[in-house]
């Protein structure tokens, strides 16, 4: 049996729970929802990373779909709820395959239906406007976990790639780490400045999560994790679940994307635009440059770094699909994981600890945040507490 085989027969058992894939959003920008167009039944190969064929033979069996929006959008909370109702259209369209899951034990379930278990996370704190009431409308809703910051900062948390402004949680950011911790829905510290890391660390009561993020030690980009923040991991019960994109795990792309990150402004395009036109002027700034190639062990050795240094139980994989321009070599859609997988197989990973870091490890997490919900609840009420009352 080959190490690809293997790694086949392992993700039939324990299937993939990916932490982030942004269909939605390459759904809104591709053809503004219309799902018709986009038909995840049928090979999309040519448009998206992510179908239902593909799903299947990349051993998926549960994904968090990002429910992302700009930050720069001045409607981010109905465009929130756009993305929230393509999610629940593609469930509605695809029943045989994709089954709603709000809890741990949906997650179960699903793998015991052989059906993908489909959750959803928001992407930057902008999708509740500084309300503690949007974001249990948003929980209400499905939500199951949010980012506090994307790119940008919000008044209340600095991001990785914004200058502080905070100096990481303000007062109102804390409370909003509470107030999820009360809610049951998984603060995510992707995106976050190392401040605000380490803030959210201080004041969360239940595991946290990495949607999709890497090492900052063996990628010196911000975006990633550092080692102090890893090896907090332990004793808060979080996982870290590492992302595929090359700018975040090849040290030699970073230069190279921040060149062509201008290249997309100078254009006038957003630097994370992803619609044809966007992507023909990525391609020609690549024929001009070519980029650094990120493969499927540049991946494995960030995993096998995050292993030392958090441990096995505080890993998993987010991929990042259908929201980013490039994906390393072996993992150029959703149907890559089996490549990972044999690449761990090789490095001596075994498969109960890869049962934890495809499987086990997510849905621990998210049941441990309803543990803590459950008895938060019985203390105290929502909050009703303000951005203006706590920060000034």
């Amino acid at each position: 049996m080959t190490s690809v085989e293997a790694a086949r027969e392992l993700l039939a058992e324990f299937p993939i729970v990916d932490g982030h894939n942004d269909l939605p959003w390459a759904l809104r920008e591709q053809v503004r929802y219309d799902l018709d167009a986009r038909d995840l039944a049928t090979d999309q190969s040519a448009h998206l990373h992510t179908d239902l064929g593909r799903l299947r033979a990349g051993g998926v069996g549960a994904q968090y779909w990002s429910v992302y929006v700009r930050a720069d959008l001045p409607d981010a909370v109905p465009a929130t709820l756009e993305q929230i109702d393509c999610v629940r259209q593609l469930l509605a369209r695809h029943p045989k395959d994709l089954r709603p899951a709000l809890t741990a034990a949906d997650m179960e379930a699903a793998r015991a239906e052989g059906r993908i278990a489909s959750l959803m996370g928001a992407e930057g704190g902008h999708s509740i406007a500084d309300s503690l009431a949007t974001l249990r409308a948003l929980y209400a809703l499905g939500v199951r976990y949010m980012t506090l910051t994307h790119n940008d900062n919000v008044a209340w948390a600095d991001s990785a790639t914004d200058k502080p402004g905070v100096g990481g949680l303000s007062a109102f950011g804390r409370e909003v780490v509470r107030e999820m911790n009360r809610e049951g829905m998984l603060v995510d510290l992707s995106h976050v400045a190392a401040t605000t890391m380490r803030d959210a660390l201080d004041a969360t009561s239940a595991p946290v999560i990495f949607s999709h993020s890497s090492s900052r030690v063996v990628c010196d980009h911000p975006r990633n994790i550092p080692d102090d923040v890893l090896e907090r991991l332990p004793a808060n019960g979080g996982v870290a679940m590492v992302t595929f994109v090359p700018k975040f795990v090849l040290q030699a792309a970073v230069d190279w994307t921040a060149a062509a990150d201008e290249n997309m402004r100078a254009h006038g395009f957003h630097h994370l635009a992803t619609t044809p036109e966007a992507m023909k002027v990525h391609r020609a700034f690549e024929e001009r440059h070519p980029r650094p190639v990120a493969t499927v062990s540049t991946v494995a050795d960030h995993l096998g770094h995050m292993r030392e240094v958090a441990g096995i139980d505080h890993l998993g994989i987010g991929g990042d699909y259908d929201g980013t321009a490039f994906t390393p070599d072996g993992l150029g859609d959703v149907s890559g994981y089996p490549n990972l997988i044999a690449e761990l197989l090789d490095r001596g990973w075994s498969k109960p600890d890869l049962a934890k870091l495809t499987w086990q490890n997510a849905v621990r997490v998210l049941g441990a945040a309803e543990d803590v919900a459950r008895d938060l609840q019985t203390t105290r009420g929502p909050s009703n507490a303000t951005i203006e009352s706590l920060d000034g």
